[in-house]
């Protein structure tokens, strides 16, 4: 957790210890848990002792007993949307990747998007500022009746070149997501279609995935994250497209974000409301300003997109490392810095491309050329 360290020392003695597992003892004399989704909270790990606060630096909070916790009067917050923008730029990243890989332009093709929430939602945002369109799932939003256009699954199943998922994990209810993309589903999906999974690793049956793909069916994968964790399937791995390591919200941004949420929030649970300024705790980018000239084409955008991130780095690693234990664990807890795509400032000679790099993201400013 970027920063913690910083900022919980100003309520108390911090300790560090490993995630996955907790080891024993190590809370028999703390008042509160920070973590990340890597440790199971519940009450095997809380029962006896006398913390009195969770925070979570992540955005899902399937890997923490919140009904134990409210019933044993534990204190709880999570992050929502902290990574959201990291793993809208992951999923913008690898589409950009395999539009040059395979020749296409992405204006040509219909994404799906399923789940439209905080990521979702700002991924629609993005791809409609660069023209693509998009068709949009989320049967909770549309039975409470929100604004937008939602589609049934089996509508983008149909309709769509790519289909991306962006949903919490329920194991079950009316809006169950484990195997939301089931063995039917993905017999279903386009030839040469785009699979992308970057929220939970059983929203995709991963063994119905590698049938089809054992197959020789035509199919685009992209999956950050599996199922099972850390143990992934490493055929499976084998045989898609780009893989990493759940990563896919591991910009340093999104991490801060969600350290300072989870500290604002023990603030408030102690009476000791404080807020913290994000930029006061960045780092200057490795890139920190460059110049455009004229407009702005999917090629530039590319070029543009791997000065701050290259997925293919993530993948690489990942691939390298595959089955070997431990090692999946440990390309998270080490992760290379990376930045979100405000950190890169653009000067642009061209207005347009000045505005349309703002609607994605970018720190753009138009300077006319003199």
């Amino acid at each position: 957790m970027p920063y913690a360290g910083e900022l919980f020392r100003r309520l108390g003695d911090v300790r560090a210890v490993p995630g996955r597992p907790v080891p024993a003892g190590e809370l028999t004399d703390a008042d509160a848990l920070m973590v990340r989704s890597v440790t199971k909270v519940n009450e095997a790990l809380l029962n006896g002792t006398p913390v009195k606060f969770v925070g979570t630096a992540t955005a899902g909070t399937d890997h923490v007993d919140e009904q134990w916790l409210r019933q044993a009067g534990i204190g709880f917050s999570a992050a929502p949307g902290c990574n959201a923008i990291a793993v809208v730029e992951y999923v913008f990243s690898s589409l950009l990747m395999l539009a040059e890989r395979d020749g296409f332009s992405l204006r040509d093709r219909t994404v799906g998007i399923v789940g439209v929430g905080n990521v979702g939602g700002r991924l629609q945002a993005r791809l409609a500022a660069w023209g693509v369109r998009t068709l949009l799932c989320d049967p909770p939003r549309a039975d409470r009746g929100d604004e937008g256009d939602f589609r049934t699954l089996d509508e983008l199943v149909a309709e769509c070149d790519v289909l991306t998922f962006h949903t919490p994990l329920f194991k079950d209810g009316p809006y169950k997501t484990l195997h939301l993309a089931d063995e039917a589903l993905i017999s279903r999906l386009k030839p040469g279609a785009i699979l992308i999974n970057a929220c939970r690793g059983p929203v995709v049956d991963n063994a119905a995935l590698l049938r089809r793909l054992e197959a020789g069916q035509a199919l685009n994968v992209v999956l950050d994250v599996w199922e099972p964790e850390p143990d992934l399937n490493v055929a499976l791995l084998s045989r898609v497209d780009i893989g990493t390591a759940h990563i896919a919200g591991y910009t340093l941004e999104g991490k801060a974000r969600g350290t300072t949420q989870v500290f604002e929030a023990f603030c408030e649970f102690l009476g000791q409301r404080q807020q913290v300024a994000l930029d006061t705790l960045l780092p200057a980018p490795e890139f920190g300003r460059i110049t455009l000239h004229g407009a702005l084409d999917e090629p530039t955008l590319k070029r543009l997109v791997h000065l701050v991130y290259d997925v293919r780095r993530d993948d690489a690693l990942l691939r390298k490392v595959a089955g070997v234990p431990g090692e999946f664990d440990k390309l998270r807890k080490h992760y290379l810095e990376r930045r979100e795509w405000s950190s890169l400032y653009v000067q642009c000679d061209d207005p347009q491309a000045a505005d349309l790099l703002q609607k994605l993201g970018f720190n753009a400013t138009h300077h006319p050329a003199r």
